[in-house]
């Protein structure tokens, strides 16, 4: 994985040792459920997720340039909730932000960075970006940084005691990020 530097942020591979940091939003109520996952109960369960993140390779931590701190995760994931676009070499955007930190323009800043790297980097087709119907921050932000919304359709959240919900899917095509002139 590149890391990439925005003007706030850095965003890296997950190291065991963010473990403090994770636990610290990932114990949230505002951000577990928000993202299809229960609170996390103590910092062993962090650890053993970022294991996960590390092993997986498609996921990195957000930190906070200026506080060398972890304020949240961001992925580009090999998921394709279309299967007519299954020819498209496609991602999905995945993020979740400790709450103190909303509101001050972070995911944005992170989404934008990696949209820049699927389409000019990986030279990707088509980024996606999802949000379950009652999680109004992430449509703010999908809305923001150029995603058009494409449909929704009914899931069952494992990690949420089977609860049934509406995900909303959003893409971009890299030629309408092309058309924003990023």
């Amino acid at each position: 994985m590149n890391r990439i530097i925005t003007e706030r942020l850095l965003l890296r591979e997950w190291k065991e040792t963010d473990s403090k940091d994770l636990f610290e939003y990932a114990k949230s109520k505002l951000v577990g459920p928000n993202a299809g996952w229960r609170p996390h109960k103590s910092e062993e369960e962090s650890k053993e997720i970022i294991q996960m993140f590390i092993s997986n390779g498609d996921s990195y931590a957000i930190e906070l340039s200026s506080e060398k701190k972890v304020i949240g995760g961001i992925g580009l994931h090999d998921r394709k909730p279309d299967e007519a676009l299954d020819h498209l070499k496609q991602k999905e955007i995945g993020y979740v932000l400790n709450p103190d930190f909303w509101g001050k323009g972070f995911v944005p800043e992170a989404v934008n960075s990696l949209l820049r790297y699927g389409f000019k980097e990986l030279d990707l087709d088509l980024i996606w970006c999802g949000h379950y119907d009652f999680n109004h921050n992430s449509k703010r932000v999908n809305e923001k940084c150029g995603f058009n919304y494409q449909f929704e359709k009914e899931v069952k959240l494992d990690r949420l005691d089977g609860r049934e919900v509406k995900s909303l899917y959003y893409s971009i095509s890299k030629s309408q990020y092309e058309e924003l002139g990023k």
